[in-house]
């Protein structure tokens, strides 16, 4: 049973060096990780947005137990060698503590625009661009780049809206499920039922909701969350609260 914060770096929050102090923060009080959203764009009113990975940097420097993690990064839109060396190189910084968490990218946000970004818009072709990427990615990381990731791989934690069946046929593959969308501890039941007992469930929450049902249900992560428009006080309080 494992907490942690997540957070979108979104607002007051899209300034790094504040969301590298409620990493710190977040890391005394005895959770267990500290994750960020991953977006290019957000519609509106998010209008400041910080970059995950520059964030993620500024996070690794000032802590050394929590893990840390993007919840989670649209592969469609990025290039996979690039995003090996980002990995990589935030998970050496870490000293091993990074969590890959990947999608298709969500079609309500606004991000994935044509016309905009000129990317993928057909969802179908971004799920298949997720599977090769994913390939791609395991080859970097197996030594067609150098250096590795610390421990050989980085943990890769699959996003998707539940009860959708091919998001959890491809987490299965890999380390662990970020349902988007679960309502109650009785889809995490349900997750646990396909997914087998030992197999990584990671659910998000508000802000004191109790953990505790969904513990039981089989989640093996509770995150507090915040929505698009997160201030530096309300996520203070909650760290505060403890795990």
């Amino acid at each position: 049973m494992r907490r942690a914060i997540f957070v979108a770096p979104f607002g007051e929050l899209s300034e790094p060096r504040v969301v590298a102090t409620l990493a710190q923060r977040t890391e005394a009080a005895g959770f267990d990780g500290f994750f960020v959203w991953d977006h290019v764009a957000y519609r509106p009113p998010a209008e400041r947005l910080a970059d995950p990975w520059v964030t993620l940097s500024a996070v690794a420097m000032v802590t050394s137990r929590v893990l840390i993690g993007p919840l989670i990064t649209p592969l469609p839109r990025r290039r996979i060698h690039q995003l090996a060396r980002e990995t990589v190189s935030v998970d050496r910084l870490s000293g091993g503590r990074l969590v890959l968490g990947v999608g298709i990218g969500s079609e309500r946000t606004g991000e994935f625009d044509p016309e905009r970004f000129g990317e993928e818009g057909d969802m179908r072709e971004r799920a298949r661009m997720l599977d090769e990427g994913l390939d791609q990615l395991v080859r970097y990381w197996d030594g067609a780049f150098q250096p590795r990731p610390v421990n050989g791989r980085i943990p890769v934690w699959v996003g998707g809206r539940w009860p959708r069946k091919k998001p959890v046929e491809r987490a299965a593959r890999w380390q662990g499920f970020f349902p988007v969308e679960t309502e109650t501890p009785d889809d995490v039941h349900a997750m646990r039922e396909q997914l087998g007992e030992d197999f990584p469930i990671i659910v998000t929450n508000p802000a004191g909701v109790d953990p505790a049902p969904w513990f039981e249900a089989g989640a093996t992560w509770c995150l507090t969350g915040f929505g698009p428009d997160p201030t530096v006080a309300e996520v203070e309080r909650a760290i505060d609260a403890g795990p």
